[in-house]
C-alpha cells in the first residue's frame, strides 16, 4: 500500500488522502438504480423475474417459484455439513446472549407532582432482512439480523437474497426462525421490500449490507413517496483501519487488512501507525499473504486504494482515525485500552493482538451490520433497538395541569401558536367552576 506521513500533507491533501473508492462514486448508479426501482413498483413480479434472469441467470418457471418452499428448505439444510451447522450454533448462540441483554428497559416517572411521563418501546411488525450473495455469500448476516428481530418480537421476518441461495444461508434462516425467504437479490429486492409485489410483502423497515447498487436502492425507497419504510443505515462494501504501534505484529496486520479486501474490489482498508518499520513490514507481508489467497484479484484491486499513514504518536493515530470514520478500527498496540479513550467514531472496534476482526464478522456476539463511507461519526452499529420502535407516553392529573399550564401558555404565546394556549386554558378555566 501506498505510505504517507501525516504530518507532512496539508490539509486538503489529508482529506484527499481519506477519500473512499472511486469504485463508489459511480455517476450513473442512480439513475441505474431508479430505473430498477421504477420496474418493480410497476411491474412487481414480472420485473423481479426478469431481472433475476438479466443479474443472476436465474430463470424460474413459475412466479410462485420466488419464495422458497418448505421442502426446499428442508432438502437445503439437509446439505449443510455437521460441521458447518455446529458453528452456526456457537456463533448464535454468542449473538443471542449479547443482544438478549439489549432488551429495553421502559421509563415510568413523575417529571414534577401529577405529570406523569412514560418511554415505552414495540417490535417493528414487518421487516426486510437483505443478505448478500454473490461471490461470498454471507451467512454470517443471517444471523446478524434474523436472531436480532426474533429477539425484539418482529411479527413477519422477510428475508431476500440473489439466487440461487446457498444452502447454507437457508439453513441459517430456519435455524433462526425465518419462514419467507425469497430469491431476488441487489437493487430488485430491495424494491420489493419496498413497494411489495404480487408475492413479496413490503416491509416497514429493511435491514442489511450489499454492494453500492443496494446501497444506492436503500437510500432512494427511504425518500420515494410510493412507500413508507425506513432502512437501518448506510452499510456498503467493507472497511478497515487498524491502528498499530511499533509493538504490533505484521503478519497480524497484513491478515487483518485482506480479510477486508477480500471483500470486494471497492472495499478499502488503511493502516495508522506511528513506525515506518511496521509500515514497511506489513507491505512485505501483504505481498506474501496475497499470494496465496484464493480471491487476490479482488483484493488486490482494493488494495490499490488503501494507504498506510505514519503518524506522530497514538494520539495523532486516534485523530485520524476519527476523521475517516472506520466501519471496523482495530487497535494493536501494546494498550489499546488508552487508544480506545481517544475513538469517537467506530462502526465496531477491536482490541489487542488477538482479536482479528472475523471474530466480530461471526461468532463473538456483537453485531458486524455497520455504518460505512464515515457515517460512523454519527450512526451507530445495528443492535436490538434498530428492531424496535420507542414512544412516549404523559399524564397529566387536574393537579400537573395546574402547574404546568402557565409554562405551557407562556411558551405557545410566545411561539404566537394561540390554539395551542387555548387547550390548556379552556381546561384550567374547567377546574375554576
Amino acid at each position: 500500500m501506498e505510505i504517507l506521513t501525516w504530518s507532512t500533507l496539508s490539509t486538503a491533501e489529508q482529506k484527499t488522502a481519506l477519500k473512499r473508492s472511486p469504485l463508489i462514486g459511480d455517476s450513473g448508479l442512480e439513475q441505474s438504480v431508479r430505473a430498477i426501482l421504477d420496474a418493480v413498483a410497476t411491474r412487481g413480479d414480472a420485473a423481479i423475474q426478469e431481472f433475476n434472469q438479466k443479474f443472476d441467470g436465474f430463470n424460474s418457471a413459475k412466479i410462485g417459484e420466488l419464495r422458497m418452499g418448505e421442502a426446499e428448505i428442508t432438502a437445503a439444510s439437509a446439505r449443510v455439513s455437521p460441521e458447518l451447522k455446529a458453528a452456526i450454533s456457537k456463533a448464535m448462540a454468542n449473538i443471542d446472549v449479547f443482544h438478549s441483554a439489549q432488551q429495553f428497559r421502559p421509563i415510568d416517572m413523575e417529571t414534577e407532582a401529577g405529570v406523569r411521563c412514560e418511554l415505552r418501546s414495540e417490535p417493528i411488525e414487518k421487516v426486510g432482512l437483505y443478505i448478500p450473495g454473490g461471490s461470498a455469500p454471507l451467512i454470517s448476516t443471517v444471523m446478524m439480523l434474523a436472531l436480532p428481530a426474533k429477539i425484539a418480537g418482529c411479527e413477519q421476518r422477510v428475508l431476500v437474497s440473489p439466487p440461487p441461495i446457498n444452502d447454507a444461508i437457508i439453513y441459517a434462516a430456519n435455524a433462526c426462525g425465518i419462514t419467507e425467504i425469497y430469491q431476488v437479490g441487489g437493487a430488485q429486492a430491495i424494491a420489493a421490500l419496498a413497494f411489495g409485489t404480487e408475492t413479496i410483502p413490503a416491509v416497514d423497515k429493511i435491514f442489511g449490507p450489499g454492494n453500492r447498487y443496494v446501497t444506492e436502492a436503500k437510500r432512494l425507497v427511504s425518500q420515494d413517496g410510493r412507500c413508507t419504510v425506513c432502512i437501518d443505515m448506510p452499510a456498503g462494501p467493507s472497511e478497515v483501519l487498524v491502528i498499530a504501534d511499533s509493538d504490533a505484529n505484521c503478519e497480524f496486520i497484513a491478515a487483518d487488512l485482506l480479510s477486508q479486501a477480500e471483500h470486494g474490489p471497492d472495499s478499502q482498508v488503511i493502516l495508522v501507525t506511528d513506525s515506518q518499520a511496521i509500515a514497511d513490514g506489513v507491505n512485505d507481508a501483504l505481498t506474501r499473504q496475497l499470494a496465496v489467497l484464493p480471491r487476490q484479484d479482488i483484493a488486490a484491486t482494493a488494495l490499490l486504494s488503501s494507504r498506510t499513514f505514519v503518524v506522530d504518536d497514538m494520539l495523532q493515530a486516534a485523530q485520524v482515525s476519527n476523521q475517516y470514520g472506520p466501519e471496523h478500527l482495530i487497535i494493536q498496540t501494546r494498550f489499546p485500552r488508552e487508544v480506545l479513550k481517544n475513538i469517537r467514531a467506530a462502526g465496531s472496534v477491536f482490541l489487542g493482538a488477538y482479536t482479528p476482526e472475523s471474530v466480530g464478522d461471526y461468532a463473538s456476539g456483537t453485531n458486524h451490520v455497520l455504518p460505512t463511507y464515515g457515517y460512523s461519526r454519527a450512526v451507530s452499529s445495528l443492535s436490538l433497538a434498530d428492531f424496535s420502535r420507542r414512544f412516549t407516553v404523559q399524564e397529566l392529573s387536574a393537579k400537573g395541569l395546574i402547574g404546568l399550564g402557565q409554562a405551557v401558555m407562556t411558551l405557545a404565546s410566545n411561539e404566537l401558536l394561540d390554539a395551542h394556549k387555548n387547550a390548556v386554558a379552556v381546561r384550567l378555566a374547567s377546574l375554576e367552576k
